[in-house]
């Protein structure tokens, strides 16, 4: 694999992708091209239809592009298999949803371990140890043994947020992560997902119609019927 070090997180060139065949063969995405460097904090903006969800799956390696090159840290993805598209996904990539996915019957920790028991095949004290220490730095030091289903829905989407970061990835992607939120615990979570991107420099991809959120990203992508009609950069900041 290519160092991930010298090569964008994220590179797309020219992807389409489309539905169907013969007539009724349907494009979504029309060529897209897109680069995220390390460390970046960006918001994907459009309205319903613009194919923010399409592309986002593109990304995060749960479907296929019909046209274009997808790379993840210098990784060409289009000639891996399905298996290794599904090591390449958890390496390199979170994933914070709107609807957190935890497991209900698991504690907080049991829940942030799980992508590592997954990767290692059996739990282990280190696994548990990893999991506790990201609890930790989303705030919920005193909520490790709470059920899933105990904790109110701020606090559940930190452990969501603890959980896409168990692996160490290179790539978060945030699909509508305050959708469910009320307005205080959003600007938490978003506050939340600043911090790990400040402190890890690890990269961000926000899906989200709060353009009060999107401005205080550093970059605001657009999409529009399958195309990327803006990419604007909000602030100065600079991947490091």
């Amino acid at each position: 694999m290519a160092d991930p070090v010298t090569h964008p997180v994220l590179q797309l060139s020219g992807i389409r992708k489309s539905y169907g065949s013969g007539e009724t063969e349907t494009e979504i995405l029309h060529g897209i091209d897109l680069r995220l460097e390390r460390g970046e904090f960006a918001a994907l903006i459009g309205p319903s239809g613009s194919g923010k969800s399409t592309l986002l799956n593109l990304i995060g390696l749960l479907d296929r592009p019909s046209g274009g090159q997808l790379f993840i840290d210098g990784q060409e993805t289009g000639q891996l298999d399905d298996t290794g598209l599904t090591r390449l996904r958890g390496q390199r990539i979170g994933f914070v949803f709107q609807h957190h996915h935890l497991i209900p019957a698991f504690t907080a920790l049991e829940n942030v371990a799980m992508p590592l028991l997954v990767a290692r095949g059996r739990p282990d004290a280190d696994m548990f140890a990893q999991a506790g220490r990201l609890l930790d730095q989303v705030g919920l030091a005193e909520r490790k043994q709470n059920l899933a289903n105990q904790l109110s829905g701020g606090q559940q989407q930190r452990v969501a947020i603890a959980r896409a970061l168990a692996m160490s990835p290179s790539l978060v992607l945030a699909d509508e992560p305050t959708g469910n939120l009320d307005t205080h615990s959003a600007d938490d979570v978003f506050a939340l997902l600043r911090e790990v991107n400040t402190r890890l420099n690890t990269t961000f991809l926000i899906v989200t119609h709060d353009r009060r959120l999107a401005a205080r990203c550093d970059r605001i992508i657009e999409m529009v019927d399958g195309d990327i009609v803006a990419d604007d950069r909000v602030h100065d900041k600079l991947p490091a």
